[in-house]
């Protein structure tokens, strides 16, 4: 069998233009809008109308509302023939993407929030890379560089935090999972929808980690945005929603049942590889990678335990988010850390990395039992323990993950077992 040239691997080739079909659909998932919807339709139609050459179209989906939202979008739809309407029985963002991308005969596929939060001269930046072929997805980011921001300072501290943890959890190298303001070449949305669950918020997300793991390009587009402080988001349910999401997905891909390797076959771009293969990284490279990951990771843990600790006590909210944090360190220092890379003996490293998580488990659990026998302890001081404990875990973790777990003499043996 031959095997595939990466040229026509989906997303890789330029976009032509095949007379009336649409180029670009934007898709405006909307639940009882009935007010923002007309605003939103004129000012994007107008915009494309004047700025972008090729054909387009704009797809309004009606998440079940309840008030006069769906006669809003028909009567848009009779007056504007480049605008469209599904209407779906069930709520949820995740659920109107995937119908409406999933059906749409556009080259790409795109999706803004109806508050236009983000400025629209981002609009060209964010699909030219997909028109092209140079980049499989887009997103908008308000936390790269020369990205401008009006938001509140609760929003800005949940959204950096809530990046933090898919850094430490899923090793996500993009910047903001969930910016309403995404596009993604259609060709590539037909491989990988198949294996998003996700039907609300934390759709985003684990698009995009499914996207990363499949070697795809994703473009970042610094944005202007302006946070909508009439927004209607429950934040408490959602950040609960993406919690859970993040420890399914991580199960999901541990455990094969998503295939990120027949992915990435399928549709990873070839990687670029200078690291001599068998030759792990010097000491002094462990050592900052290391201090890297564990910093992320302890972010992503305290942001877990502070979510968690108002919902479960304090013993239960560390071990669920020492435990989340803990599968995900091993994993990125793997790789990252002592450059092993492949499948190879993977399952043995998490089993022997979790053996390690119980003695920082040990030492973090002591530590709380330890201060709640001796005094009855402010949050503040619960947290300040809990980052000393964390620090002699860490050292600890990297000693035995080096000497133990990620020996590079273990390595060759199970190579040559192999």
């Amino acid at each position: 069998m031959t095997a595939t040239a990466p040229a026509t691997r989906p997303g890789t080739a330029p976009v032509a233009p095949l007379g009336p079909q649409p180029v670009l659909d934007v898709v405006i998932p909307v639940y009882n809008e009935e007010t923002d919807l007309e605003p939103c339709i004129r000012r994007l139609h107008g915009h494309l109308t004047e700025h972008f050459p090729y054909p387009f179209r704009i797809t309004v989906a009606d998440n079940a509302s309840t008030d006069a939202t769906l006669r809003v979008a028909e009567r848009l739809a009779r007056e504007f023939p480049e605008v469209g309407v599904h209407h779906l029985d069930e709520k949820g963002r995740g659920r109107a993407l995937r119908t409406v991308w999933s059906s749409s005969d556009a080259a790409v596929l795109a999706y803004m929030d109806v508050d236009l939060s983000t400025d629209l001269a981002a609009l060209g930046p964010l699909v030219a890379p997909l028109i092209s072929g140079h980049s499989d997805l887009a997103i908008g980011s308000r936390l790269a560089r020369g990205a401008r921001v009006v938001r509140g300072p609760k929003r800005e501290f949940i959204s950096r935090c809530y990046n933090l943890i898919l850094r430490g959890t899923l090793a996500a190298r993009f910047s903001d999972a969930q910016c309403g303001f995404k596009a993604i070449r259609a060709d590539v949305a037909e491989r990988l929808l198949p294996h998003v669950r996700d039907t609300g918020w934390f759709f985003d997300t684990e698009l995009l980690v499914l996207a990363q793991r499949a070697g795809l390009r994703i473009h970042e587009v610094p944005v202007d945005w302006v946070d909508d402080p009439d927004s209607s988001v429950n934040i408490v349910a959602t950040a609960t929603a993406d919690l859970k999401g993040i420890v399914r997905l991580t199960k999901a891909t541990m455990t094969g049942e998503i295939p990120v390797s027949r992915l990435r076959e399928q549709l990873g771009r070839e990687p670029i590889d200078v690291h001599a293969p068998g030759v792990p990284p010097s000491l002094t490279t462990q050592l900052v990678r290391f201090a890297a990951v564990g910093v992320s990771s302890t972010l992503a843990y305290l942001v877990l335990f502070l979510l968690l600790r108002t919902i479960v006590g304090a013993q239960a909210a560390n071990l669920v988010a020492l435990l989340v944090t803990a599968v995900a360190n091993t994993a990125v220092n793997r790789r990252i850390t002592f450059g092993i890379r492949g499948r190879g003996g993977a399952g043995r490293h998490q089993f022997e990395g979790l053996l390690v998580f119980g003695l920082g488990l040990g030492l973090t659990s002591g530590a709380l039992a330890l201060l709640n026998g001796l005094t009855a302890p402010g949050l503040a001081l619960e947290i300040t323990v809990l980052v000393l404990a964390n620090l002699a875990a860490t050292v600890l973790r990297f000693l035995l993950l080096r000497a133990w777990v990620f020996h590079p003499r273990r390595q060759r043996t199970s190579v040559e077992e192999s």
